[in-house]
């Protein structure tokens, strides 16, 4: 049974309810999550109810029961793994590779991998937990670097962080045309496209969403960038340069068909990740460019004969 210990430190609303605060402050659960596994509370060493009214400086006790089985199959399947210990797991995941399984998924995923790696790691304690938790994700298409976690609460702690922002994520892409501004922000509501429901959009309503960008070179038609989302919404970065008015460079759902290259697949690499581990140490990994990527940088200064700005 998984266990929690919180002191409130932060001035929190004098309405805020206790089970609110466990899934939007703390991230440990959601709504359904805190039913589904009957958590149970304590604040300040006395059993409560979970509608009950939060305050800074309260101790907190929380505890649940673990999650029903995932029913991952695990499957024997080549991974880079960057860092691993017996709580969490990084991995520079090659393009094509499908996070966790879903409809039409249900083998050949990251997560599929994870379960057999950790199945032959011989801790027998984590083949009982064994539920390697997707902490964050990557598109199918997109490469790079990963984080996931072994247990309920090492999954929280670093979920924690990417619900706080205290995580700092850079991707490389390479975009049709060339901003006229050299860095910049992209700040708007990203929403579910209603025509299209595999795909989303730039609206009034929807999550807020926030990504920077910087023009490390640019070519006559292309460019090299750095992206740094501060938020996590699907298909953020494709989104947000389809709205800027420079699609991603082979985006099968956000960009359009390349007269320069035609079989260009997504241009977009999750290149690193600082994060703090359960362990408490703060960490950056990062992974080296993609071979695709490299190619196309290659055959663009090729052309124009090694010229960028």
């Amino acid at each position: 049974m998984p266990s929690f210990f919180h002191i409130i430190e932060e001035q929190t609303d004098p309405l805020l309810r206790l089970d609110r605060y466990i899934c939007e402050n703390l991230c440990l659960l959601s709504r359904s999550q805190i039913k589904a596994r009957d958590l149970k509370a304590r604040v300040n060493g006395k059993d409560v109810k979970l509608s009950r009214r939060i305050k800074h400086g309260e101790t907190l006790e929380l505890s649940w029961e673990d999650a029903p089985p995932l029913n991952i199959v695990p499957e024997d399947i080549s991974l880079e793994v960057v860092y691993e210990d017996e709580r969490c797991v990084v991995v520079n995941k090659a393009q094509g590779m499908v996070v966790h399984p879903g409809a039409g998924n249900k083998q050949g995923t990251m997560a599929n991998a994870l379960c057999f790696r950790k199945l032959h790691s011989g801790n027998e304690t984590a083949v009982a937990g064994l539920r390697p938790g997707i902490v964050h994700r990557l598109d199918k298409d997109t490469s790079g670097i990963i984080i996931a976690a072994y247990d309920d609460e090492a999954h929280a702690f670093l979920a924690q962080q990417f619900k706080t922002r205290n995580v700092k994520k850079t991707y490389i892409a390479i975009i049709c045309g060339t901003p006229k501004e050299k860095k910049g922000r992209i700040e708007t509501n990203i929403a579910r496209d209603p025509r299209d429901r595999k795909r989303f959009i730039v609206s009034h309503t929807g999550r807020s969403a926030l990504t920077f960008y910087k023009v490390i070179k640019s070519w006559q038609n292309y460019s090299l960038v750095f992206l740094r989302p501060r938020t996590g919404r699907t298909h953020q970065l494709r989104v947000h340069m389809r709205h800027l008015g420079f699609p991603i460079l082979g985006d099968p759902v956000y960009g359009f068909k390349e007269k320069h290259f035609p079989d260009a697949s997504l241009m977009l690499h999750s290149k690193s990740l600082e994060i703090t581990l359960p362990n408490e140490t703060t960490r950056v990994f990062s992974s080296p460019l993609p071979q695709r990527i490299k190619e196309i940088i290659n055959k663009l200064n090729l052309d124009t004969g090694g010229e960028g700005g």
